[in-house]
């Protein structure tokens, strides 16, 4: 048996929501977790694309953060950001 080191092992209740839509240029098929975990940030799951990250307002202000976390092209990554701009 391997003895495991575990860095932290924590068990906290989240809110999730699934929620699918069609932009302009793509269908999204989003998970978002909210939870104390990441300082207020969301966990945004794009189950399509098989893309995560962890997203605040800070995040979607940022250039080219969600072309780059989520592979998407501009347009796209504008059609996500105005969603999200919404909820989170």
């Amino acid at each position: 048996m391997v003895d495991r080191f575990f860095l932290y092992d924590d068990t906290e209740n989240t809110r999730t929501r699934f929620v699918s839509f069609v932009g302009e240029n793509q269908r999204y098929d989003l998970a978002i977790i909210k939870s104390d975990r990441h300082y207020g940030k969301s966990l945004v799951l794009n189950m399509q694309g098989n893309r995560f990250a962890i997203i605040g307002q800070d995040d979607l202000q940022e250039e080219g953060y969600l072309e780059y976390a989520f592979q998407l092209n501009e347009e796209e990554a504008e059609e996500l950001k105005s969603f999200l701009i919404e909820i989170i």
